[in-house]
């Protein structure tokens, strides 16, 4: 069990500084680095904390702390996956209005400089 908390704990600290890095390089922005470092946190807690571990394993009907880790981690990466979901759909929706304003203003555009073009002829 101490050796899968110590690689666990390896792991989360790896994922902080990859995370921080990417900030760094500015590959990913800072509110969304918000989601993972909070993430990389809380395994990282979990990893060190043992009684807390324990607690949940039996809370949670698990046998072993480790387990109880691994599912804590899962819900955690899931609940930052859900979160960039919501973002990406928002996302989508915004770049749908957006093109759609575009058009219309290209379409505006187009119809003034037919009127131009008609009144520049019918001089």
């Amino acid at each position: 069990m101490d050796r899968l908390l110590d690689l666990t704990t390896i792991l989360s600290i790896l994922l902080m500084i990859w995370v921080l890095g990417s900030v760094r390089r500015r590959h990913i922005r800072v509110e969304y680095s918000v989601s993972w470092l909070a993430a990389c946190f809380i395994l990282l807690a979990l990893s060190r904390w043992r009684s807390g571990l324990e607690w949940f394993a039996e809370a949670a009907g698990v046998r072993d702390g480790p387990l109880a880790l691994l599912l804590l981690a899962a819900f955690v990466f899931l609940a930052v996956f859900y979160r960039f979901s919501l973002i990406i759909s928002e996302m989508k929706d915004s770049n749908i209005a957006l093109t759609q304003r575009v058009a219309i203003l290209e379409f505006q555009l187009n119809s003034r400089e037919r009127e131009a073009e008609a009144a520049r002829e019918g001089r």
